[in-house]
């Protein structure tokens, strides 16, 4: 960093940093929850939601590739002040179009500004939180996405109670969006004004921001960066489709019925977000790319099992397997990716936008292909891509610059 920070100002700067990765989570998992809601209301079929989730998905994908723009121009600290604004107003959009104009453009434009709000905060929140990470000396960098885990578990039970009451759908989200309208202004207080310089020149002065945006455009030339794609898409892949998927999968291929099928997407989601907890620690004792090896075995016997159990038993563990294994690779892909400082938001930039395009539009295409196959047959594709998550784990080895940073600290 460029300038110590005091012991207090760094515990606020973390501290202000995991509730920016809760109220992300908190946000989506609102929107998430009220979905069968917002298809009643507005009349909608299938087809139509598909449409709305494509279109969120386009703006978040546009909102993680343009976020070095945004912060070669503003820094993070405005930019995330910006964005968390900005997917605010997006989520009170949802509402409004929703129960007061039943009004599916003004939903499409509010999913629009929250999906680019969303996605653009991500890039940003994460290239925080590996800046914390490095000041810290040790990996924590997955207990901030543990975090995001706990503010989607938030979000949907908030979401589950608003159903429940018969909450209007404008009412629940313009409640959150005030919440996190709020947030935001409390946790930028406390995040530090570093500098925003994506290539610090050797005389010290700050470059023009058009001479950052070629830094940030140059991590798209760079191998490592498609390698650590080729990590975080794999486990990209194998976290989306068992959210879409995995639940499906046990209830009706393995014959579990609804309610254990929601039981197997639990305990999925319970075994990733304990790893994400206490995961830190392993990463520091045995380094990344071990780790990420390891993980990716799991990852890889755990689909195996969940496809080719003969018992509901064996379904679940298969699926506690799977979500250990899936855990860590995107956090770990996000830390490698901003490992030099100097050009963390270009790589962690280029590196989300291959992790999330899989997260995003893998899925979909799942599902597409579980049409003429059936859908266990295709979580092979999931196998397969897990398998080469692990194969490319060797380009998560840290920085040699960075290690010698570390060793000093």
């Amino acid at each position: 960093m460029d300038h110590a920070l005091t012991r207090s100002q760094y515990v606020r700067w973390r501290g202000a940093i995991f509730a920016i990765f809760l109220a992300s989570g908190v946000s989506i998992a609102t929107w998430a929850s009220r979905v069968p809601d917002i298809k009643i209301a507005l009349g909608i079929d299938n087809a139509q939601i598909g449409l709305l989730l494509l279109g969120m998905g386009i703006a978040s994908i546009l909102g993680i590739s343009t976020s070095p723009a945004v912060m070669a121009r503003i820094g993070a600290r405005r930019g995330m002040l910006a964005l968390m604004i900005t997917l605010a107003i997006g989520l009170v959009l949802i509402g409004v179009g929703t129960t007061v104009f039943a009004s599916f453009p003004v939903v499409i434009i509010g999913l629009a500004l929250f999906g680019y709000g969303n996605g653009c905060l991500d890039v940003m929140m994460n290239v925080e939180a590996t800046a914390i990470e490095q000041e810290a000396g040790k990996t924590i960098l997955p207990l901030f996405h543990a975090f995001f885990s706990f503010g989607t578990v938030i979000g949907a039970g908030l979401g589950w109670v608003a159903t429940t009451t018969h909450l209007t759908v404008a009412f629940h989200a313009t409640v959150v969006a005030a919440l996190i309208f709020v947030a935001a202004f409390v946790c930028i207080a406390n995040v530090p004004n570093r500098d925003a310089t994506l290539d610090p020149a050797e005389s010290g002065e700050k470059p023009h921001w058009r001479e950052r945006m070629h830094v940030a455009l140059s991590a798209w030339r760079e191998p490592r960066t498609y390698a650590l794609g080729v990590v975080m898409l794999g486990m990209a892949f194998a976290e989306g489709g068992a959210n879409d998927w995995l639940a499906l999968g046990t209830s009706e291929d393995h014959g579990g019925g609804a309610a254990m099928g929601a039981a197997a997407l639990t305990v999925f989601s319970v075994a990733m977000t304990t790893v994400r907890i206490f995961g830190g620690p392993l990463v520091d004792r045995f380094g990344r790319v071990l780790v990420l090896r390891i993980l990716a075995v799991a990852a890889t016997g755990g689909l195996l099992l969940f496809i080719l159990a003969p018992t509901l038993p064996l379904v679940f563990v298969g699926a506690a397997l799977w979500g250990v294994g899936a855990s860590l690779g995107f956090p770990l892909g996000m830390s490698a990716a901003a490992d030099d400082p100097a050009k963390a938001a270009a790589r962690v930039s280029a590196a989300a936008t291959i992790g999330y395009v899989a997260f995003l539009g893998g899925p979909p295409i799942l599902g597409l292909i579980s049409e003429h196959i059936g859908l266990l047959n295709t979580l092979f594709i999931l196998v397969a891509l897990v398998a080469a998550s692990g194969f490319a784990s060797g380009a998560a080895r840290p920085l040699k610059a960075n290690a010698e940073r570390s060793t000093t600290k």
